[in-house]
């Protein structure tokens, strides 16, 4: 069992359910991450989404772009996201840390660190870092199942992400080789755009759940405690992004960390009422 289905079948049997924040590795100071992530447990997140910085990232909206840019401008790339990982991991052994980016990076990783011929060296090197899952926001399912039964060998999961367009025959796709969870993308578009819909997510999941049977976590939106809330009413897990960047972008490095733990401390909190 991975670290991933470990986490979901506790809180499923507590009756709570999973709390997801992103971040962007190496934003907004290089060092700060493995700190941001401790407080992100310490305010009760169950998995922590590591966004992996990339120059052409299509899935993101302006405020996750520009976090990127910022972090590869200071020289944070897959080395140095897996040396965050490494970081984090000598204090924390048990919440699981999902990647989440595009394929360039991972193939531009294998290229530099593989040899011709031997598994790739970011399957070998996520494993020996402590990542649990990947989300490679451009691989589809139909061309991945090699790739995921790699990371199925190393302990990980491959995560995908579904959407309001999504066909049945995409999602049966999906089910056939994602495991850990789904990532239900609530709006059309890009992260951090428009207002949230809970009653078409409602409306959404039963669909989604006909043939996906790992936990469903919804993003894109929730940007607050009461809209964490009515998602957890209907989801498995929560995910947070945009806002936590929001949050801290301008801010000085001593209270990056209290504000994000301040803030995802009432979403916690809203989540378990």
């Amino acid at each position: 069992m991975s670290r991933i289905e470990a986490t979901f079948s506790a809180l499923k049997a507590q009756g709570r359910k999973a709390l997801i924040p992103y971040v962007t590795a190496g934003f907004p100071f290089a060092d700060i991450t493995p700190a941001l992530m401790h407080g992100m447990v310490e305010a009760g997140a169950d998995v922590i989404e590591l966004g992996v910085p990339f120059s052409d990232p299509m899935a993101d909206g302006p405020v996750i772009q520009k976090a990127g840019e910022k972090a590869l401008s200071m020289g944070v790339g897959m080395v140095q996201v897996l040396d965050h990982v490494r970081e984090f991991r000598k204090r924390n052994s048990t919440t699981p840390v999902v990647l989440m980016g595009y394929a360039n990076p991972v193939e531009r990783y294998d290229q530099k660190h593989g040899q011709p011929g031997a598994e790739s060296a970011f399957v070998r090197d996520a494993a020996a870092a402590g990542v649990d899952g990947v989300l490679i926001v451009d691989y589809p399912p139909e061309e991945c199942e090699a790739f995921a039964k790699s990371l199925r060998a190393h302990g990980m999961d491959l995560i995908f992400l579904l959407a309001p367009t999504s066909t049945d025959e995409r999602m049966a796709q999906v089910a056939r080789v994602a495991s850990g969870y789904v990532y239900y993308v609530s709006l059309k578009g890009v992260t951090g755009s428009g207002a949230l819909d809970t009653g078409a997510v409602e409306q959404m999941l039963p669909r989604i759940r006909q043939h996906v049977h790992i936990p469903v976590g919804v993003g894109f939106g929730i940007r607050d405690a009461a809209t964490a809330q009515a998602i957890g009413k209907v989801a498995d897990a929560v995910v947070i992004g945009s806002r936590i960047i929001q949050l801290i972008e301008d801010q000085e490095h001593a209270k990056v960390v209290p504000l994000t733990v301040d803030f995802l401390r009432g979403v916690r909190k809203a989540l378990d009422a």
